[in-house]
């Protein structure tokens, strides 16, 4: 696909299906895991021959934070190395996977809570690309990106994820990514290879926010920040948290909710990823 008919084409495609797409939130970690053969990128690489093969990806990453919402509308996205001190092994990896700019349209079209603005100056960043990388390495199916208002609160992104539900019907994966426990200034770096070390803290919040999405009680989720003092340490800062928002605004009453890549790394970090569907 590579004119702009070829993409008309693609999304007049996108009919509506029986079968929902699954809805993924990924705990991505280190950008090193974009080219590490390791139990995270091999789960990754798994769970796409699991699932339907998606017509499109459309990716809510913790990495691209904006006033306002944004969504990539290009041919085709660059890919961002949106990181430093990491090897040029990583710097020079190209995820050339097609764009959508119809689809990016009609994504914007539907979100009527606010003005959603079509960007054709971001690309994919690490949170996207590292784990995309693993699970579609031909690259050929589009990938777009929706940006993070950092102005809002956690309802607003639960809220805003509701909207693009429809999107499921046409074979969109929709995909979060963050990390649940993210709290780089605690990370044990002396332990960083060594499996499962976890701060008591962290393992417990991890545990409660798997207990909370297991029983869908999604609003003590969206009010993270009554869950104690561990959540406080947990999220810091809430953008790798609020992917996770995203995606369980989009679970449906038929929904089945597993878990994989449940792993605490280096201490204060949670690998622990969702798939709902």
């Amino acid at each position: 696909m590579t004119t702009l008919t070829a993409f008309n084409k693609f999304t007049d495609s996108l009919g509506e299906q029986e079968q929902l797409m699954p809805v993924l939130f990924m705990g991505h970690g280190s950008p090193m895991n974009g080219i590490l053969d390791n139990e995270f990128s091999q789960k990754w690489k798994k769970l796409a021959g699991e699932i339907p093969t998606p017509k499109a990806v459309l990716v809510i990453s913790a990495h691209w934070l904006s006033k306002g919402t944004r969504i990539t509308a290009m041919d085709f996205p660059q890919t961002i190395h949106d990181f430093g001190g990491f090897p040029q092994e990583l710097f020079n990896v190209q995820y050339n996977a097609p764009g959508n700019p119809e689809l990016a349209k009609e994504t914007a079209s539907i979100i009527k809570s606010t003005a959603v603005e079509l960007d054709h100056d971001w690309g994919l960043d690490h949170g996207a690309w590292t784990v995309i990388r693993h699970m579609y390495p031909e690259a050929n199916i589009p990938v777009l990106q929706l940006s993070i208002d950092y102005t809002k609160g956690p309802q607003y992104h639960y809220e805003l994820a509701k909207e693009l539900t429809s999107l499921r019907k046409k074979g969109v994966l929709i995909m979060g990514s963050g990390n649940m426990v993210h709290n780089l200034r605690m990370v044990a770096w002396d332990k960083i290879n060594e499996p499962e070390y976890g701060y008591d803290w962290a393992k417990q919040i991890n545990t409660t926010f798997k207990e909370l999405i297991g029983n869908g009680s999604h609003d003590k989720l969206i009010k993270y920040e009554q869950l104690g003092k561990e959540a406080m340490l947990a999220i810091p800062t809430p953008e790798h948290y609020w992917p996770l928002l995203y995606t369980l605004g989009l679970k449906g009453t038929k929904d089945d909710v597993s878990f994989f890549n449940d792993k605490v790394v280096g201490g204060s970090l949670t690998m622990t990823s969702v798939l709902i569907g």
